[in-house]
């Protein structure tokens, strides 16, 4: 590094640090960068950061990577091994692994992102008008709660896609349903440990309305944490909306959905192996990913992990 350079870099890094900040996006960054040199000395955090960025980079050039068309049949070709042709072999209709595993990466971040923007609103919502109101407001929306999580997660949604149809739009909409409620505990609990703050009572006599109070004070106070449980959260919704569509009520043929893709090839797995096992690990790494990266996040972002 140049010596300009190294003193422009120091001089961002003194700037970021300063203890009196001039304004308060200043303070915004440096508490930001802050946050990430906590989180890049966990290095298993790193990883699962390293394997969600090249999930992103796969589904957005999927279109580049994959090399073939995850639909095209080449029944001459069903059940090759794997080789320079295929990376991963193909399927029982000679379609290529490596081509559906590719755009299945859009399928699975698709149904991610899609419950994650359902989910995570509700149950900041529920969680701290029921925190912050108290009284019946809180024992209806906990009882209501506590009625979806008496019900394993799984069982849960298949009896809403039941009801609903199989296809990938009811299934996020049944995974939705089922994911809402540990967001609302979660809000609930942080919302009773500040509601009787000085900083919620002061806002309170300058004549902010519960409203303004919830939307414009408690519900920020409790993102941090919520979003640490989403991320936490993301392997096991991942893994239901596989379940789903291993059991043929997800995203339906010929979706390269890495559920589908199992339930398809498991009747080949002694002697083809690598029609179900590919879309195995696909899953097991990309929830190990979110798992580890999570588990940084709660370091960086979880006040009692401080």
């Amino acid at each position: 590094m140049t010596a300009p350079a190294a003193t422009s870099t120091l001089g961002w890094r003194a700037w970021l640090l300063a203890a009196e900040p001039h304004s308060r996006a200043q303070a915004r960054l440096g508490q930001a960068y802050l946050g990430w040199l906590a989180f890049r000395r966990n290095k298993l955090a790193l990883v699962g950061l390293g394997i969600i960025l090249a999930l992103l980079a796969v589904a957005a050039l999927a279109p580049v990577i994959a090399g073939h068309s995850p639909f095209a049949q080449e029944l001459a070709d069903r059940l090759k091994p794997p080789d320079a042709g295929h990376w991963f072999g193909t399927d029982e209709l000679g379609r290529d692994i490596f081509a559906r595993i590719v755009w299945g990466a859009r399928i699975t971040l698709t149904i991610v992102a899609l419950v994650v923007v359902m989910v995570a609103p509700v149950g900041l919502v529920v969680g701290t008008v029921a925190g912050y109101f108290g009284g019946w407001f809180d024992v209806v929306l906990m009882r209501v709660t506590d009625i979806f999580l008496a019900f394993p997660r799984l069982i849960l949604a298949l009896a809403f896609v039941a009801a609903l149809g199989p296809g990938i739009e009811n299934a996020v909409i049944a995974i939705a349903l089922t994911a809402w409620p540990p967001y609302a505990r979660i809000a609930r609990a942080e919302t009773l440990t500040i509601r009787g703050a000085d900083f919620i009572a002061a806002a309170r006599m300058t004549g902010a309305s519960p409203a303004r109070v919830v939307f414009g004070h408690v519900i920020p106070l409790c993102t941090s944490s919520v979003i640490v449980r989403i991320t936490l959260d993301m392997a096991g919704i991942i893994l239901t909306a596989a379940g789903l569509g291993f059991l043929g009520l997800g995203a339906q043929p010929p979706s390269p959905e890495w559920g589908a893709m199992i339930s398809s090839g498991r009747k080949f797995l002694l002697d083809q192996w690598w029609v179900a096992t590919i879309p195995g690990i696909a899953i097991c790494v990309v929830s190990l990913g979110f798992n580890l990266l999570g588990d940084g996040l709660r370091d960086v972002l979880d006040p009692k992990q401080q």
